[in-house]
């Protein structure tokens, strides 16, 4: 999938399925899945790294899981996020874009915000770097909203989140992730942009949707409205966790098909004083 191979699906039959990854046994399986893209997002900040939020993502640390993915898959197209502060400057925002494909191996980058974000998505275009944007509720700047709350309610509200996705469009973005809205506003966006739209709580009928792979997955809790648990994945390696332990501590693992075997007579002729 390439960017040009992506922004041509805007309307074109099924969405486009989009997921996070940050590591390789989890791309290779996203890639088996059959997905679309793959954002290495910087909600690996919260999905691995354990922290409480996005904000102490940096551009290394999404480097460093980027690479990894990179490296795992051939299919999907690779998005890697600038995260928090990285592209306040249009300066910034070239040389951390130029870390992440060069280094992370990525073929676009996403960053959040409307107007205020546009100067760096123009300058990322015009030097060939594709942006997908994100507008609507920005993690990065949840602060601002009070918190991870629906956005555009209002019509002031949802004719900010209308200008901003506009603004991007504009600047030169592929495509815009449209975060916590309601369905009709994004309903709406989705008609009126000719770039696609990815959808993560802001209903059915965006060009794509995109969930982070762990809230999928069961490793998150607790569940979030605007996602859905796919398999409990998190019970099942607990379980088999539990299990391992158990066998190690009644000696029933290493069996003996786990273990090896050496030279007839070795082990008498052995020295220990």
């Amino acid at each position: 999938m390439t960017v040009a191979e992506f922004r041509a699906r805007k309307g074109q039959g099924a969405p486009l399925v989009c997921v996070t990854a940050y590591d390789a046994p989890f791309a290779r399986l996203a890639e088996r899945a059959g997905v679309d893209a793959i954002l290495v997002g910087d909600s690996v900040g919260r999905a691995v790294l354990g922290f409480e939020n996005e904000l102490p993502v940096r551009v290394s640390d999404i480097t460093h899981h980027a690479a990894a993915v990179t490296r795992a898959v051939t299919e999907p197209l690779v998005i890697a996020d600038l995260p928090f502060m990285a592209y306040a400057a249009v300066d910034d925002a070239l040389r951390n874009a130029a870390v992440l494909m060069q280094a992370g191996g990525a073929a676009a980058v996403k960053l959040e915000g409307g107007t205020a974000a546009a100067d760096a998505t123009a300058a990322l275009a015009a030097r060939g770097v594709p942006v997908m944007a994100h507008v609507g509720l920005t993690p990065q700047t949840a602060h601002l909203h009070g918190g991870y709350r629906v956005q555009g309610v209002g019509l002031s509200a949802a004719q900010a989140v209308v200008d901003a996705a506009r603004a991007q469009a504009a600047a030169g973005a592929f495509a815009v992730v449209l975060e916590l809205l309601p369905a009709e506003l994004a309903r709406a966006i989705t008609q009126h942009l000719e770039i696609p739209t990815i959808g993560i709580g802001a209903g059915p009928h965006c060009d794509g949707q995109i969930q982070v792979l762990h809230d999928l997955l069961g490793f998150s809790q607790p569940t979030l409205r605007h996602t859905r648990v796919f398999g409990d994945a998190a019970s099942l390696s607990e379980s088999a966790l539990a299990a391992y332990a158990s066998d190690v501590r009644a000696r029933r693992f290493p069996a003996p098909e786990q273990s090896f075997k050496g030279k007839r007579g070795v082990r008498e002729r052995l020295e220990f004083e």
